[in-house]
């Protein structure tokens, strides 16, 4: 299982910057993320390569963050990849509350990134499944 800093961060001019220059400073490589907005704050999920440090610089320099249980599943870059593993998860009868891709570095292989409140469960049933999970 992958952890996720997700990171609550006002929806303001220059913060996005504020908490890569943050990561940068200490040399965690951001893998994978994606950002929900709304009018005023916003949510930042991440896979980073040391999340627990993030996490720890993150909240030193005054923004909200938690660390978040998240699956990686490396899927190979095909045409229906992403719905095979979505029926999969389907049939195990699992909602998926969101969803974002990052990359496997030395395969280039898409990895996506799962977030679902039965984490262990759904690790057992990909792996059941062929999937190779992260």
């Amino acid at each position: 299982m992958l952890k996720q800093v997700s990171i609550y961060a006002e929806n303001t001019k220059g913060k996005m910057l504020e908490i890569t220059s943050i990561l940068a400073k200490e040399n965690i490589n951001i893998l994978g993320s994606v950002t929900n907005d709304s009018a005023e704050y916003g949510i930042v999920r991440m896979v980073v390569s040391d999340p627990v440090k993030a996490c720890e610089v993150l909240t030193a320099s005054g923004i909200i963050c938690k660390l978040v249980d998240v699956i990686g599943v490396e899927i190979k870059d095909e045409v229906g990849n992403l719905n095979r593993l979505l029926e999969a998860i389907d049939n195990s009868n699992i909602n998926v509350n969101y969803l974002y891709l990052s990359f496997n570095r030395e395969s280039g292989c898409p990895i996506m990134i799962l977030h679902t409140l039965e984490a262990k469960e759904v690790e057992n049933s990909l792996r059941s499944k062929g999937f190779s999970l992260c």
